[in-house]
């Protein structure tokens, strides 16, 4: 299993308890993952899990994981992150390498007959004048902040994007005792109304706006629909924000902007992006989700075409910790041996799924968002590439995918290696053909190689491997 996030943790404890034997490989510290992020348990032992949402599910899947580390059924390696697999025989050879130097140095290769991707997704974002300065985060590093240290990133915060999650990255920071300045949804409820029937038929989803609505509510939270950050202030740092209304398209209503001071913190989330590297380095087929990620295609059994290959969790489209468990117990199930997936499992994962695709329906990305760039907005801020040598490249070069701009701009080939700027760049380079980012990002996520590594470990690889790469 790689990943120990919700549908990791859910794999894992369905095939200990079909008799496998299980290596569970984790770059976190602990288990739970991004969605059940908390403070470390030796600094801080007893958390109760409050601010936490499905807390009860995480501990009891975490009660059955901690009895099978105990009892050698699963061997547990945290702090390391898989930066190759390959096939070997029948089965899968990985190479893991630590995230710290705590975890010691060099390259473990692991060798297993079945192979459980659990890897989840990170932020996705778009560029906007200003998003380069100190104080600007990704949506989910705001709350992974606040989850890990129990205290919030800024003193007066604005959470901007679209879709759900920043409901609660909001909340989280309210409850550390900052101030939200504001809660900027690109997007109108009006979006969810063809969509009653899969929100009603998610009550737990409902309970959770309910629960939102009564903190916005108690610290005087202001969610502004239609809403969009154009431009963030400052010239060392953060220090405020310029809102503009926007139409049904993302197009900017003149006349309607209004700024915001005494602003140090901007988290911004647009969705999510599937961390799919592994498994097409695998040559695990994929699709177009409904938000436009590229996502892994999965039979009822979680497994892919990739004969000893499952997927689980955020890797076939982002739909929330739930599905995520879910999926993880079917993966986890199928990988030991079972001949059929549980039918109420099944059941849960395509009702899940069809919520998951109504938030994205309901809260899609702003098609005009091109129109709030300037033409030294920066678009991949680790190479300083600015959106007016990106549209150059594209109008002038021809560059009609992520893998075209970065020939031509080195848009993506900075330190995140385009996980920041990659969607933005796959929709610039469409924007004239109208195919979606996810096909123009799919040549990108095909990577030899999923993490940073020594080049001694490359070294290291048999001959035919580095011949490969």
């Amino acid at each position: 299993m790689v990943g120990a996030g919700p549908a990791g943790l859910a794999a894992a404890v369905a095939a200990v308890e079909r008799g496998r034997k299980v290596v569970v490989v984790d770059a976190g510290e602990q288990p739970g993952g991004q969605f059940w992020r908390h403070p470390n348990e030796v600094a801080r032992p007893g958390y109760d899990g409050r601010g936490q949402h499905a807390w009860p599910v995480y501990t009891r899947l975490r009660s059955r994981f901690d009895a099978a580390v105990a009892r050698e059924a699963v061997t547990y390696r945290p702090g390391r992150q898989v930066w190759m697999v390959s096939r070997k025989g029948t089965g899968f050879e990985v190479r893991t390498t630590p995230t710290t130097a705590a975890h010691g140095r060099g390259t473990d290769v692991l060798e297993c007959d079945r192979l459980v991707l659990c890897t989840g997704a990170y932020d996705r974002q778009l560029p906007v004048p200003g998003w380069d300065l100190p104080g600007v985060m990704s949506a989910g590093g705001v709350q992974a902040f606040v989850k890990a240290n129990g205290v919030s990133p800024g003193r007066r915060v604005v959470v901007a994007g679209t879709g759900p999650f920043l409901l609660p990255v909001a909340a989280s920071v309210a409850r550390a005792g900052a101030t939200v300045a504001a809660v900027c949804e690109s997007a109108s409820l009006t979006g969810w109304l063809p969509h009653l029937r899969s929100a009603v038929r998610s009550p737990a989803k409902l309970g959770e706006a309910a629960e939102y609505a009564a903190t916005f509510a108690r610290h005087r939270i202001r969610w502004r629909t239609r809403t969009v950050v154009t431009e963030v202030l400052g010239s060392e740092r953060v220090t405020g924000v310029r809102l503009s209304r926007v139409d049904a398209a993302g197009r900017v209503l003149p006349g309607r902007d209004t700024v915001l001071t005494d602003v140090d913190v901007v988290g911004f989330g647009w969705g999510f992006t599937p961390q799919l590297e592994l498994a097409t380095a695998l040559g695990a087929r994929t699709r177009v989700d409904v938000d436009g990620s590229l996502v892994g295609v999965v039979d009822d059994r979680q497994a892919t075409d990739v004969p000893g290959l499952f997927l689980a969790g955020e890797l076939t489209g982002v739909g929330g910790a739930l599905l995520a468990v879910a999926e993880g117990t079917v993966a986890g199930a199928s990988a030991a041996g079972a001949p059929s997936p549980d039918a109420a499992l099944v059941r849960d994962i395509r009702r899940h799924r069809d919520f998951a695709a109504a938030m994205h329906t309901a809260h899609p990305v702003p098609a005009g968002w091109e129109s709030w760039l300037t033409p030294d907005t920066l678009v991949c801020r680790c190479e300083e590439v600015p959106y007016e040598r990106v549209r150059q490249a594209r109008t002038e070069l021809g560059a009609d995918d992520a893998r075209g701009l970065k020939s031509f701009t080195r848009t993506g080939m900075g330190w995140c290696q385009g996980r920041i700027c990659g969607f933005a760049a796959g929709c610039l380079s469409t924007s004239d053909t109208g195919q979606s980012a996810g096909h123009a990002t799919s040549g990108a996520v095909k990577r030899p190689l999923a993490a940073p590594v020594r080049i001694g470990d490359l070294a290291e690889l048999p001959t035919t491997d580095r011949e490969g790469t």
